[in-house]
């Protein structure tokens, strides 16, 4: 499995191909692919390369998915006896990235072989024949003499 190690303001993510990472505001629009460079280790199969501090020659590709908050955290201040009492709160603002390509800058990703599978055809819902619906009332539950 091919993962990296990046550094997105101040803090590091673990990156792996395919998945997505939620990073600090980056000042990107929704679409913009883009290579972080700061790779500070990079791991494929049995292979692992430490930086020190980054890793030479490798990249990671990704795109901006979307820019979306994160939950509010709350803060209160309170002082006894002096009836001061305030509440406010934050709300951290990300990008979320799909990481595209972990690899050397020059290297192109490779595509995958798809094989082209045989559509196969649906056969046509057989008709249901309408059942007729009888208008007859239920009729109603006499009661019985007795004589």
């Amino acid at each position: 499995m091919k993962f990296a190690i990046i550094e997105s303001g101040g803090k590091q993510f673990r990156a792996v191909e395919g998945a997505t990472i939620d990073v600090d505001r980056l000042p990107r629009e929704v679409g913009d692919s883009f290579d972080l460079e700061r790779v500070l280790l990079m791991a494929d199969g049995d292979a692992v390369s430490v930086g020190t501090p980054t890793v030479g020659g490798v990249t990671v590709s990704a795109t901006v998915v979307d820019h979306l908050k994160g939950p509010k955290v709350l803060s209160f201040k309170y002082r006894p006896k002096k009836r001061i009492r305030v509440r406010g709160g934050n709300r951290a603002h990300f990008t979320r990235l799909m990481i595209d390509f972990i690899g050397a800058s020059g290297e192109k990703k490779e595509k995958p072989k798809s094989e082209s599978k045989p559509k196969a055809e649906k056969p046509a819902p057989a008709k249901q024949e309408a059942k007729p619906t009888s208008s007859k009332k239920a009729s109603t539950a006499k009661k019985s003499e007795k004589k």
